[in-house]
């Protein structure tokens, strides 16, 4: 038997998403070890391959998103192309798509088309707002989510308009729900064998991440109502962004132990008994105060790297606040593989985010290539339905299929 690249090589997946979301579940997928089969729509492909930083006609951001994936390019209005998707249905293990909800239906492949070509597929949709509820309808992207979610109202400075932040938080994180509910569908079907349908929303997966404005308003009867708190965290202190001399410094030590911490590091363990900083709950209505006597301490130290070094060694959980550049260069990130390089056959080699799993068995990550659009027609085609080299040439001279090479 032979020795298995990653944890789900072998597997095959049917992959009709682009932009973020969607993409995100299946690069997971495929840094997994799965064959992951993207299929994009003639002629432009996945509208990411348009999107900066282009380099010879090559994109930064659509190759980022699809390493390790194959590519087949169809005019999908065109019958013979929708035969093929459905010839490729019963060969595949998994779907997942993240059109608007019902566009998927109206190329002829729903849940209950493609269940009927296969009874053990697991087929996921990705969306905005999932695929039912008064908003279901509507068009979106992640920001749009994390508007409806509550979460942007509490990102910027309490008296000033809430901010982006300009991170896809929204996209990256539903793409890795999508990956869970995928591969415990397939778990599930090795024990039933039976597949099934997910419905995973963008909005589903942000108001996730609300770990205390929910169950806060919820048992204060409607009392505590967090927003925006700007440098500050709401519910704890200190918890707050400090000025440093060449970055602004975080420190988070609203627990007791920690603030204790603090204030031995600081050299002033008498805070720790004055009845404005007593509790937690003392601190957060003294914040201001708070803030000052902390902020005027930063200030005596010579640079950032002694203020860390006098946080790091009474354990007071603290951080530089790094610019993106700073981060890919810092040797913790390097060494964990947080950020990585690739190569590719057009940008030669760049840095990407790396695959966030840890496995003891698979220890090492796989090399893996972003395709051209269409440059996997033929090998797909030839492995999975037997098509000659002839017959997937007439194919794209007819137009059902499309290639181009950047």
């Amino acid at each position: 038997m032979a020795v298995p690249r990653h944890i789900l090589d072998g597997y095959k997946v049917l992959d009709f998403t682009q932009y973020i979301a969607g993409p995100t579940a299946t690069r997971m997928m495929a840094e997994m070890g799965a064959e992951i089969v993207k299929v994009e729509i003639a002629p432009a492909g996945d509208r990411t391959r348009e999107l900066p930083y282009l380099k010879d006609g090559r994109s930064g951001y659509y190759v980022q998103q699809n390493v390790g994936k194959k590519s087949i390019c169809v005019d999908i209005k065109n019958p013979a192309a929708t035969q093929l998707i459905k010839d490729l249905i019963p060969k595949v293990d998994v779907l997942v798509e993240n059109f608007a909800p019902g566009v998927i239906a109206r190329m002829g492949f729903d849940y209950a088309t493609v269940k009927a070509f296969n009874p053990k597929i697991v087929m996921c949709a990705i969306s905005t707002f999932g695929q039912n509820g008064p908003l279901a309808h509507l068009p979106g992207y992640d920001f749009i989510a994390q508007a409806y979610s509550g979460i942007t109202s509490m990102i910027g400075e309490p008296d000033g308009p809430p901010y982006f932040p300009t991170a896809a938080l929204g996209d990256v994180s539903t793409g890795v729900h999508a990956a869970l509910a995928i591969v415990s569908a397939l778990l599930h079907r090795e024990r039933t064998g039976e597949g099934q349908y997910l419905d995973i929303a963008l909005i589903d997966a942000y108001f996730n991440c609300h770990h205390t404005a929910v169950q806060m308003y919820s048992l204060s009867g409607g009392r505590i109502k967090l927003t925006r708190g700007g440098k500050h965290l709401s519910y704890g202190a200190p918890c707050s962004i400090y000025r440093g001399h060449d970055h602004y410094i975080v420190i988070i030590a609203g627990i007791e132990h920690q603030w204790r911490q603090l204030c031995e590091a600081m050299g002033r363990p008498d805070l720790a008994q004055d009845s404005r900083f007593r509790t937690n709950a003392d601190r957060v209505a003294h914040t201001e105060e708070l803030y000052e006597i902390v902020q005027g301490w930063l200030t005596s130290f010579p640079s950032d790297d002694a203020i860390m070094a006098r946080l790091n060694e009474y354990r007071v959980p603290a951080a530089p606040v790094l610019s993106p550049e700073e981060a890919m260069n810092h040797p913790h990130l390097r060494q964990r593989g947080t950020i990585t390089r690739v190569r590719d056959r057009v940008l030669g080699e760049l840095d990407v985010p790396g695959f966030p799993l840890r496995f003891s068995a698979f220890p090492e990550g796989l090399e893996l290539e972003a395709p051209t659009l269409g440059g996997d027609n033929g090998e797909i085609l030839n492995r999975y339905l037997g098509y000659s080299r002839d017959k997937v040439e007439e194919l794209e001279r007819s137009g059902v299929l499309y290639s181009k090479a950047t």
